[in-house]
C-alpha cells in the first residue's frame, strides 16, 4: 500500500473531536491533533462558506488585490478532518456532549472552542452604506474596490488594525483622515512615552492624525466628530477593537470573564466544562511567566496554542501541557516592520535601544533586571535575540542594553 493511500484511510471513527471555528486556530488544532497521533475522527466546523484562510493577509495583499486569498494549504480529506463550511455552532450542549448547529447536533467527545473574536461596532454606524469592518474575506473584497477608486476615506481608531489599513488605504492612492479618540495611537497597546513616536508615521504616509476625537455621528458621506468637526467620507472603516466571540456559550456551563467576554480557560487551556477546551482570539489563560492571565489576539497565540491543546486530547492524561508561551505579533505599517514580543504590563523599567526619530529602533521592558518584554521597529536581530532571552528569564546589564550597536544578546549578565 501506498504511502498516500495509507494516508487517506479513514481514521477510527472514534472517539471524536468537534472544533468549533475554521479560522487559524480551529485549522491548527485539527492538524495538530493528527500530527500527536490522534486516531479518532475529527469535525470542523466553520460559519463561513469560504474554504479557511489565513487573516493577516487580509489587511494586506488581499486588500490590494495583490492576492485573490490566503486559503490554507491543507489537503483535509487526506488527514480524515471532516469539515463543514456554512455551519455555525449556536450552543454547546454538555450534558449531551453536543453543539448545536442548525443542521442538528454534533456529538463529540472533546470539543474545542476556536471562535476567534468579533470586530466591535461603532455604535449608530450598523448596517449604514460604506462603513466597514475589516475581519473576514468578505469584508476585505468589498473594500478592495473602495480602495481601488481612491475615495477619501476615514478611519476610525488608530490601533493595529487601523494604522495597517491606513497604510493601504494610502498606498492606494486614498485621502485618509484616522480618528482616535485616545490621546495617542497604539493607547490600550504601548505606553503614551514609546506610541508619541509612532504619531509621525502617519504625517509621514501622507494620512492626517486626528487624536483626541470623538465620533459623535456617521451620516451618508460624513463623519462628524464630539467637537463638531465634519469629515467628508465616502467610506468609513471601523477598527475599534474586538471582543471575544463567546455569546453563543450562554447557559452552557463554560466560565466567561464579565470583563472581556473571554472563556477563562485553566493553563492546559481546559475549559470549566469537561472535556472541553478553548484556544485562540476566545480565550483567556493564566500565565505563570507573567503573573497575570493574558487574553491575545494575535497571530502567533493561535498557531501555538492549538499544539498544547491537541498534546492534552491526544494525550488524555490528568497531567497535561502547560501552555504559557512568550506572546509575540508583528505589524507592516507605514513602511516599516514593527515587531512585540513579551509582555510589558508588569515591568519596572523602560529601555531604550536607537533612537526614536529613527528608522529603527528598539524598545526594552525589564523586571528586577530581567527581560520581559520588547518592542523592535525594524530591528528583527533584536527581536529573535530577545524573544529567547525572555523564555530564560535573563538578566541584563542595563547599560549594554541601552547600546544599540551591542547585540542584545551580548547584554546578558
Amino acid at each position: 500500500m501506498s504511502e498516500q493511500s495509507k494516508s487517506s484511510q479513514a481514521p477510527d471513527r472514534t472517539p471524536r473531536v468537534v472544533i468549533v471555528g475554521a479560522g487559524i486556530a480551529g485549522v491548527q488544532t485539527a492538524v495538530a491533533l493528527r500530527e500527536q497521533g490522534w486516531r479518532g475522527a475529527i469535525t470542523l466546523l466553520g460559519d463561513e462558506p469560504h474554504p479557511p484562510y489565513d487573516r493577516p493577509p487580509l489587511s494586506k495583499a488581499v486588500l490590494l488585490g495583490k492576492a485573490e486569498g490566503s486559503t490554507f494549504d491543507v489537503d483535509f480529506a487526506a488527514l480524515g478532518i471532516e469539515l463543514h463550511l456554512g455551519r455555525p455552532v449556536t450552543a454547546l450542549l454538555p450534558d449531551d456532549r453536543a453543539v448545536e448547529t442548525a443542521d442538528g447536533p454534533v456529538p463529540y467527545d472533546y470539543a474545542v472552542l476556536a471562535t476567534g473574536a468579533d470586530p466591535i461596532v461603532l455604535p449608530g454606524s450598523e448596517g449604514m452604506p460604506g462603513v466597514h469592518l475589516l475581519r473576514t474575506l468578505d469584508d476585505a473584497e468589498r473594500l478592495r474596490p473602495v480602495l481601488a477608486a481612491q475615495h477619501e476615506i476615514v478611519v476610525v481608531g488608530a490601533g493595529w488594525i487601523g494604522a495597517e489599513f491606513a497604510t493601504a488605504a494610502r498606498e492606494a492612492g486614498c485621502s485618509v483622515t484616522v480618528v482616535e479618540a485616545a490621546d495617542r495611537p497604539l493607547a490600550g497597546a504601548l505606553p503614551a512615552e514609546v506610541a508619541a513616536h509612532m504619531t509621525g508615521w502617519y504625517t509621514d504616509a501622507g494620512a492626517e492624525l486626528r487624536t483626541g476625537a470623538r465620533v459623535a455621528s456617521v451620516t451618508a458621506g460624513a463623519v462628524t466628530l464630539a467637537d463638531g468637526t465634519t469629515l467628508p467620507a465616502d467610506a468609513v472603516v471601523v477598527g475599534i477593537g474586538a471582543r471575544p466571540a463567546t455569546a453563543w456559550l450562554a447557559g452552557s456551563g463554560v466560565e466567561v470573564s464579565q470583563e472581556d467576554g473571554a472563556v477563562l480557560a485553566d493553563d492546559q487551556l481546559r475549559t470549566s466544562v469537561p472535556d472541553v477546551y478553548a484556544v485562540g482570539d476566545c480565550a483567556s489563560f493564566p500565565s505563570a511567566r507573567y503573573g497575570t492571565r493574558l487574553l491575545i489576539h494575535h497571530w502567533d497565540n493561535a498557531l501555538q496554542g492549538p499544539r498544547t491543546v491537541a498534546e492534552n486530547i491526544a494525550r488524555g492524561d490528568a497531567e497535561g501541557v502547560v501552555y504559557d508561551p512568550v506572546p509575540y505579533f508583528w505589524s507592516e505599517q507605514f513602511g516599516r516592520f514593527v515587531q512585540y514580543a513579551g509582555h510589558h504590563g508588569n515591568a519596572d523599567e523602560l529601555v531604550w535601544r536607537g533612537d526614536p526619530a529613527g528608522p529603527a529602533w528598539s524598545v526594552i521592558w525589564l523586571r528586577d533586571g530581567r527581560l520581559v518584554a520588547l518592542l523592535a521597529v525594524g530591528r528583527p536581530r533584536d527581536l529573535a535575540q530577545g524573544r529567547k532571552l525572555i523564555e530564560r528569564g535573563v538578566v541584563l546589564d542595563r547599560e549594554r542594553a541601552a547600546n544599540a550597536s551591542v547585540p542584545l544578546k551580548a547584554a546578558a549578565v
